[in-house]
């Protein structure tokens, strides 16, 4: 349930690199290749590692079933790195970009210790970057995923991590060529602090925006952190749930693009029946056709949870919630108005039913997941007050710079940019304050 982004003062952590020459536009190089007439194939990225840059988007999407496969084996993963949530995005805003390019950044093991996962007898996916090139306002590869996207990050198989790390920092520089390499709201303990880590040039960390997080436990373990007083009405507030009959059913994927355009219309309506502008992108048909897209094949496969409550019969209240191995994100809701007159709290209701989709992903994942499911129930971005009531813990992400020799100077750029409009906004809020608390 996010709304926002935020960005705030940088700090400095740089090393001296040459820089790598930029590779073209193409049908499928490796990484690094530079100047036109760079053949196709695999570039060695060294102990038995090979680096290739796709830059077709049906290549791309050829890629979905390895690809997924990868997702399942980075313990960092988070729903918005799945195959479905990008490759949909990339059709819906990458591609009608002008001046953008796609540049899918791929790292194989060695065919003879990779099985037969990779297509036709390619070796076994073992890291992975979705990203783009922009040239707004500087020249920068950008990870897939965009604004509506609450995490960006790479994959990295864990049992390659550590020598894949460095191999997809090279294979990164490689296809940024003179650019900046750009990720924006990184998670911490994101598979991209080991990329990190191990690059050979300046590189940048600058504050993102602030995710509140709560444990993966059960609804009364929850209720049980807060105070007594709020603790109370908690309860009280899903006796009522129960004594109205709400009812509660996820629905199956093939039902997920009807239900996407009733939540969708419902958030319009939930938010200007209280007088609230609605997020402009929320009510794009882009938005809606690469949710309908990206939703239907995550729920398919496990990554993605629509929800519907009713009441009398009738659907009430439709929530999105997002699923990793680590992480389950409560991203968007709509409810019907009409519920406030009945006195019901959508916020429990809508925390209820997140603390059932962990207990459901402990249920199927447990005998293979060590940690038994998700750490976290995520409430994405956002600092509404109504998160407040739980408790949660402050995460703040991060934006992670990275640049070799002539990219360095975007890399200052970008760095004094961010902290100026930091600096802009703090002014701006403390003025607002300023304004409440004189009314």
């Amino acid at each position: 349930m996010r709304t926002t982004t935020k960005a705030r003062q940088p700090r400095t952590d740089s090393t001296a690199a040459a820089a790598r020459p930029a590779a073209p536009a193409g049908r499928d190089r490796p990484a690094g290749a530079a100047g036109p007439g760079a053949r196709d194939g695999s570039k060695p990225a060294g102990r038995g590692l090979s680096a290739q840059v796709c830059t077709s988007a049906d290549e791309f999407g050829a890629l979905e079933a390895e690809w997924d496969l990868l997702h399942g084996r980075c313990t960092a993963a988070t729903p918005f790195q799945t195959h479905a949530w990008l490759h949909s995005w990339w059709r819906a805003y990458g591609a009608r970009g002008a001046g953008r390019g796609l540049r899918v950044v791929l790292l194989r093991a060695a065919a003879p210790n990779a099985g037969a996962e990779g297509a036709q007898g390619a070796g076994r996916l073992v890291g992975a970057a979705a990203m783009m090139r922009v040239h707004r306002p500087f020249p920068a590869l950008v990870p897939l995923g965009g604004a509506i996207s609450d995490f960006s990050d790479v994959l990295l198989d864990d049992a390659y991590a550590q020598q894949a790390a460095p191999a997809l920092a090279e294979a990164l520089a490689g296809a940024a060529g003179s650019a900046l390499v750009d990720f924006r709201e990184v998670r911490p303990g994101a598979a991209l602090e080991r990329v990190y880590a191990c690059w050979r040039g300046p590189r940048r960390t600058l504050p993102d925006s602030l995710c509140l997080e709560l444990p993966a436990v059960p609804m009364d373990e929850l209720v049980a952190r807060l105070p007594s007083s709020r603790g109370q009405r908690v309860r009280s507030n899903l006796r009522k749930l129960a004594a109205l009959g709400v009812e509660r059913r996820v629905v199956a994927p093939e039902e997920v693009p009807a239900m996407l355009r009733a939540l969708l219309a419902l958030h319009r309506v939930q938010w200007q029946c209280r007088g609230r502008k609605v997020t402009g992108e929320h009510l794009r048909p882009r938005f809606a056709g690469h949710l309908e897209h990206a939703v239907r094949a995550m729920a398919a496969r496990g990554a993605a949870a629509v929800t519907e409550f009713r009441l009398d019969g009738a659907v009430v209240a439709v929530d999105l919630t997002l699923l990793a191995p680590r992480l389950a994100g409560g991203y968007l809701f709509g409810a019907d108005p009409r519920l406030r007159e009945r006195k019901v709290d959508v916020a429990t209701m809508l925390m209820h039913s997140g603390t059932l989709h962990l207990a459901e992903l402990r249920d199927q994942r447990g005998s293979r997941d060590p940690a038994g499911g998700p750490g976290v129930l995520s409430l994405l971005r956002g600092d509404e007050p109504y998160k407040h009531h739980w408790r949660p813990e402050r995460v703040v992400n991060r934006r992670l710079l990275l640049a070799r020799g002539r990219s360095a100077a975007l890399l200052t750029a970008t760095a004094w940019d961010s902290a100026a409009r930091s600096r802009a906004k703090a002014l701006l809020r403390s003025r607002r304050e300023g304004i409440g608390t004189a009314g």
